[in-house]
């Protein structure tokens, strides 16, 4: 068997980063994790050949090639995913569907005419498709049944099949499902809510793999919660110290977690220890009533304030989210979240209004007080799907003004250089041993300097981007390219706050 698999496009969105990508040569932010899976857990017999559409098209020779047509991917790679069925349907190619979207709506997939749908998590589930075709069965809904896999079967997933200098960052996973009951979250949906995690020697086993294949920069653990399982993170991070060690510390790491993590300085100190420099953390919103409402009492067992500080002089970057739109907040939410983000210094604030997404508990409640009007749009210039208790045209003006005050160019550089003169307090992280560093690439070094012109000579920023960048030379030197790297993502948040607003604006008229 021949099979093409296929990662459909991302839209243009706040999370692409495309500019500050083009900017070092890099064509995306993440690799499909869950498409080199699904390549492990595949027949050794099957030819493989992966496409990434957010690296490169598929070539005509790749069509002809193929028998099967496998794809993956999320509601918002949808119209690039149902585009991709099509046209491997009228080439007479045999389509193969799964992944998030598909779990999530798969009455929708099955009308575009993909012969399979294999859904759930891949361990159980790719068994059943690959019988399937064997049998010579022509098409197949293939469905988990409730169960859940033991996740230390999976394989290592199939990193040859990458471009690997295509990607700024690589991605491994370590655990899935989550504790916590968000009603607007759909991690519990797609995985659960009691969390499995893979054996220690697994993740060093998948990490040696990258390492072997000569990856040397980040790696993003994409579990949705990684401190979902503390003991066994812990264990897991015990084991990954000595390997790191012993190999001169050749990766740093960023995940996402709960703000749990405040509240277990064992686990935060084990995390800094083991290279990792960024967390991404869902704080929502301010308002404790929302927070309470939603279902997201983890946020409530200490002020948020506290929290994000206590993580930032451990010696994490934070990232973090924000929503408006929750049911009963009042006027003025927006200006609260700009007020939380300058407090806390946080430079990287992910704010969107709600989408009720499929299945959650928030589709169900709303769907039965007849408030849905759409489908989830995912992204930050989309409108909510769903009639809020307030006027919808305030939250969306709300909205955009506030998005714009927080991505306004003095406010941003501010928060940055807050942010790192707070990290400068904590414990010193570990370096590459000499021979491992890698020298600065033209590329790198022309980014640096487009960076250096617009915000330290072209923009009205020119005032601050200096003392500050002086500032973090003379206090926290070992993070300085770090924090330049920040300056540089900037170039993205400051364009996209103009596409949230010109977008918006659009669907409010219409």
């Amino acid at each position: 068997m021949r099979a093409l698999l296929i990662y459909p496009r991302f839209p243009r969105s706040f999370w692409d980063f495309e500019k500050p990508l083009r900017l070092i040569g890099r064509k995306a932010m993440l690799p499909p994790l869950g498409l080199v899976t699904v390549a492990a857990m595949l027949p050794p017999g099957w030819h493989l050949k992966l496409v990434d559409r957010n690296v490169r098209e598929v070539r005509e020779d790749e069509w002809r090639w193929a028998d099967l047509v496998l794809l993956t991917g999320m509601i918002v790679q949808k119209h690039d995913l149902i585009a991709l069925i099509g046209e491997a349907r009228r080439r007479g190619k045999r389509v193969a569907v799964g992944g998030p979207y598909a779990t999530a709506l798969p009455d929708e997939l099955a009308r575009t005419g993909a012969d399979y749908l294999v859904l759930d998590e891949g361990e159980i589930t790719i068994p059943l498709f690959v019988r399937a075709i064997a049998a010579g069965e022509p098409s197949g809904v293939f469905r988990a049944q409730g169960a859940r896999p033991d996740l230390r079967e999976t394989p290592i997933p199939r990193f040859d099949l990458l471009d690997l200098e295509a990607y700024s960052e690589m991605a491994l996973q370590f655990s899935r499902g989550c504790p916590h009951r968000c009603e607007f979250c759909d991690v519990t949906v797609l995985f659960g809510r009691r969390p499995r995690t893979k054996q220690p020697g697994q993740f060093i086993a998948e990490l040696l793999q990258l390492y072997d294949l000569g990856w040397r920069r980040n790696i993003f653990v994409v579990d949705d919660n990684f401190v979902a399982h503390s003991r066994e993170v812990k264990a897991m991070l015990r084991v990954l110290r000595p390997w790191l060690v012993e190999h001169g510390h050749p990766v740093t790491f960023d995940t996402q977690a709960s703000l749990d993590l405040a509240r277990d300085p064992e686990l935060l100190s084990l995390m800094t220890g083991c290279n990792f420099g960024a967390v991404f953390l869902g704080i929502e919103t301010p308002d404790s009533a929302r927070l309470a409402e939603a279902g997201k009492h983890q946020n409530l067992r200490q002020p948020l304030e506290t929290s994000v500080e206590t993580i930032t002089r451990a010696g994490l970057r934070v990232m973090a989210g924000f929503i408006i739109g929750f049911d009963g907040e009042t006027a003025g939410t927006g200006e609260r979240i700009v007020r939380f983000v300058e407090q806390t210094a946080i430079p990287t604030a992910f704010f969107s209004m709600l989408q009720a997404l499929p299945g959650t508990a928030l589709w169900q409640r709303l769907e039965r007080e007849g408030r849905l009007c759409g489908e989830a749009g995912v992204n930050q210039n989309s409108l909510m799907n769903f009639e809020p208790t307030r006027p919808l045209a305030e939250v969306a003006q709300e909205y955009v003004r506030s998005f714009h005050e927080i991505y306004d160019p003095s406010r941003y550089l501010g928060r940055a250089y807050r942010h790192y003169r707070l990290l400068a307090a904590a414990p010193r992280r570990h370096r590459p041993r000499r021979r491992q560093r890698r020298m600065v690439s033209p590329r790198i070094l022309r980014a640096l300097a487009l960076v250096l012109w617009r915000q330290g000579v072209w923009r009205e920023t020119r005032w601050l981007f200096w003392p500050y960048l002086l500032g973090i030379a003379l206090h926290n030197r070992r993070d300085l390219f770090s924090y330049l790297g920040l300056c540089g993502h900037f170039e993205h948040f400051y364009e996209f706050r103009g596409i949230v607003e010109r977008e918006i604006a659009q669907q409010l008229e219409a």
